[in-house]
């Protein structure tokens, strides 16, 4: 089930401003506190995955987030032809769902989070996964408070994952005092905000 597809700037992550095609599932096995897409947990339309092929032709990268977007049937059918088209294929995914059928290909990029406690979900996540991560991939930390910080610090520091992290603070917009503190702890993450929220609020498709 598909909630939206919409063209916009990346505003997340490491390909942050970059033109991106998002296609947006329906559906979480997740429920944090300061999730801000639950219109994405129900409704939506049925969407084949050549539907979605043709909708993004003339596209060079993709967004595929939900939501959950590991949790549809055809997601790896999808990952699989878009990236196989020459397409980036970045997969926004929340941490709890395994990522050994994920197609290892340079176009593809995995986003995996990994929840802090504010979002009451850190129960849930799948750490296997950070050793599956390569180098083009990316892991993200949403921060609330010096408890979400303390732990995602203890996480980096624990598994040492090859790829890029990112720290941003929850709402995605306040980035003063998570930048400090980064600068402060002399961390070797990037600190990013959520560019689309600073440009257009809590608009939904952009």
């Amino acid at each position: 089930m598909i909630s939206e597809t919409f063209r916009s700037i990346q505003g997340e992550g490491k390909r942050i401003g970059c033109l991106t095609y998002f296609i947006r599932t329906v559906g979480c096995n997740l429920n944090c506190s300061w999730c801000d897409t639950r219109y994405a947990m129900s409704g939506g339309n049925e969407m084949s995955v050549e539907e979605l092929c043709d909708l993004v032709k003339d596209d060079d990268e993709i967004c595929f987030t939900g939501g959950e977007p590991l949790l549809q049937k055809d997601a790896i059918e999808l990952i699989d032809k878009l990236s196989s088209a020459g397409k980036t294929v970045v997969i926004e995914t929340n941490g709890s769902i395994g990522l050994s059928t994920v197609p290892d290909r340079e176009n593809i990029i995995i986003s995996m989070d990994i929840k802090c406690p504010s979002s009451g979900m850190q129960d849930k996540m799948c750490f296997k996964n950070i050793d599956l991560l390569k180098a083009k991939d990316q892991l993200k930390f949403v921060v609330a408070d010096e408890t979400d910080l303390n732990y995602a610090v203890s996480i980096y520091e624990k598994y040492s994952p090859i790829c890029e992290v990112i720290f941003s603070p929850v709402g995605g917009m306040d980035i003063e005092p998570l930048a400090e503190e980064i600068i402060g702890r002399r961390m070797k993450v990037r600190v990013l905000p959520q560019l689309h929220k600073i440009i257009w609020g809590n608009k939904k498709g952009v």
